[in-house]
Formats: C-alpha cells, structure tokens, sequence
C-alpha cells in the first residue's frame, strides 16, 4: 500500500498535524478595523473541507498602524478575538490544527490593496495614510515615504505587543503562531542590513541586527503554552546587493531554536516589494534550496514554500530531507481540494480518505462504480 510522506502526522510539541500540508497566511485584505468579516469565514470554509494538517489566518497586525492597509486584519485589542476564534473553531471542526500569522508591516504599511495598486497610501487620491514606522529612515524605493525611525522605548512597547497578540491569539483558540518576521516587514527590516543603519543595540553587526526578533521570540514564546509550537517566518535571503544572506538567516535559525522556535517557515525576498506581485518569472519550488540550507545548517525543522503545484512536487521535497512542512497559498485557491488531487496523483489507495466523510462517502461510490 502507497503511503505518501506527505500525508503522514507530524508531531510538533503537543500538536499533532494530520499531514504535513500547510495552508499558508493568505492576506485578504477584507477585514474592518482588524476585524474578522463574513468573507474570512467563506475563504476559511473552502480550505477547513480540504484535508489539510494546518490553516493559517493572513498576517494579522499586533498594533493598528502595523497593517499592511485599511483591510488587514488584527490582534491589537481584545474586541478582536471573537471573529478570530470563530475560524479557529471552524477548522478544529475538522481535524484540521489551527494557526495564526502575528507581525507589524513596518515601511510597508500605509498601502493600498493590491487589487488597488499596492502603492504607499500617500500616492494615492483619498488614499487615507498613516505614518509608518522602520528600522531607520530608509524608504523602500526613492519616491516612496520615508518611515520614522523607531526609538528604543517604542521597539520595547512593540516587543510587548507581539506578547499581547500572542495571549489574544491563544484566546482564540489557536493551536500554532507565527512570527511574521519577512517580506520586508518590520522584524524582517530591523534584520537586513539593506534597511537597518542603525548604530544603537539594534544595529550594525549580525548580532545587533537580530537582537528585535530575538526579542520578540522571547516574549511571545513567554506567554505562548510550552506545549504549543511557534513557528518563525524569515525570508532566508534578500536577493539583492547589500541584503541578508543565507548564512545570516542560519545564524538567526540557530538562534531563534534556542529561544523555542520549532519551525522556520523559510521564504525569500521583499526589501524591493512583493516576489508575488512582481513581474518576475519563477520556477516552480524556487526557494525549496532556501528551506534545504536553514533544515540542515542550523538542525531546525522547515517549511518550504512558493510554487509548489502538486503532490508529486511536494512528496519529492520531504522524501529529499529538504523540509518537514508544505505550505501552499495560491493553489490552495485555484483548488481547495488541493490534498485530495495531490493523494490521486501519488497513487494512494483510498484518496478521498484525506477528505471529511460527507464528501470522501461520495467520491469512493463513484470511484467504484464509474466506467473508465
């Protein structure tokens, strides 16, 4: 009997994953206020009937003007955290573990939705911006707002924030959280020398320039249950001069594993805008090698994702060693039912199994009564 790797449990703490498909943070950008709208529990639905091990809820911002735009969702005061348990619930309803992305978008808040440009809100006519914050008074590009640079005593109520998101995620009911600590966001700039040119504790050399993220760490894995796993999103490299290296993000690995970090969710990229939202070819598993290095250099479990298309793909890169966890996003969109194709196409025996019972029933009848 075929049983792919891919849809064998992992155990992380006192959490134990069905299989090691991941629905990654996907941002939606629908939310009010921070809050949870009837659309996030439509675009968790499709994904709580698909069979995967864990879903995560987008980025959600620790403080107000730590969002990415006026529809970014939030963790910043209590009132928050009924729309969020209701999603929790609806994926614990299916066996399925539920977790949360917590992070403050840095130079990169303040913007419009990508369907609406994804420029700087202060390009944009009625665009309503607020001022962003960084790890020094560097914009993103040249005709973008320069964010202000925070002061020491901001970076420590920042650090206390993350907690606070943290304890309202556990509120919610929320098995797993993760650091945003990517894509150009605030942890992430505060890491890049390519953004940080800071000369106090927090800048200057490697160690100084992870002291924020390690800081964070702390924190939230303080009031984070022990039994609870934490995971740590890093873009492994910047890909640009100047920026972070993969032997700087194994050094922070190596780091953040010592300070109770679990699972490094290892993506790339962001000091120059989104790798998605660019023009940009990619190949399909093109920063698998990235999760690859942070596995093995710093003895870390990974996730590995970006253009992963099929269970064929995802069976090849676990049974190589070169990750422990697959995350999917936009595939997940293109078909929810993403793990069951993915059991088809690796010759399991009974597919539909990954599937709830209301559906599975039905599509083993057909299975057996079907002429091909």
């Amino acid at each position: 009997m075929i049983h792919p790797k891919l849809f064998t449990p992992i155990k992380l703490r006192g959490a134990v994953l069905k299989n090691r498909i991941v629905v990654s943070p996907m941002c939606q950008y629908m939310a009010e206020e921070g809050y949870i709208q009837p659309w996030h529990l439509a675009h968790h639905g499709r994904f709580a009937l698909g069979g995967a091990g864990s879903v995560f809820v987008e980025a959600t911002a620790v403080q107000r003007n730590g969002r990415i735009t006026h529809g970014c969702t939030g963790l910043w005061e209590d009132g928050q955290i009924a729309g969020m348990r209701a999603v929790a619930d609806l994926h614990r309803s299916q066996g399925i573990t539920p977790g949360i992305q917590i992070g403050h978008a840095g130079r990169r808040a303040s913007s419009a939705r990508p369907w609406e440009g994804a420029k700087p809100l202060v390009l944009v006519e009625n665009g309503k911006p607020w001022q962003t914050v960084g790890a020094s008074a560097i914009p993103e590009r040249e005709d973008y707002p320069t964010p202000r640079e925070l002061s020491p005593d901001e970076i420590l109520d920042l650090v206390d924030d993350f907690a606070r998101a943290a304890k309202r995620a556990l509120a919610a009911g929320f098995e797993i959280v993760e650091i945003h600590g990517a894509h150009g966001y605030l942890l992430h700039s505060f890491f890049s020398p390519h953004s940080n040119r800071r000369n106090d504790d927090y800048g200057g050399s490697l160690e100084k320039r992870m002291r924020l993220a390690l800081m964070v760490t702390q924190a939230v894995r303080k009031v984070w249950p022990e039994e609870k796993p934490l995971f740590y999103r890093a873009s492994v490299i910047d890909g640009i001069e100047g920026g972070t290296t993969v032997e700087d993000t194994v050094a922070l690995a190596r780091e953040l594993k010592d300070r109770g970090v679990d699972v490094i969710d290892c993506s790339s990229g962001g000091m120059a805008g989104s790798i998605s939202l660019s023009t940009n070819k990619l190949k399909p598993g093109f920063q698998v090698p990235l999760s690859d290095a942070v596995r093995k250099g710093a003895d870390i479990a990974t996730m590995a994702v970006g253009a992963i298309l099929d269970g064929p793909q995802a069976e090849a890169i676990l049974q190589e060693n070169k990750a422990d966890l697959i995350a999917i996003a936009r595939e997940m969109i293109a078909d929810p039912n993403w793990a069951y194709h993915a059991a088809e196409a690796l010759g399991m025996e009974m597919p539909w199994s990954v599937l709830p019972p209301q559906y599975g029933f039905y599509l083993e009848r057909r299975a057996a009564v079907l002429e091909r």
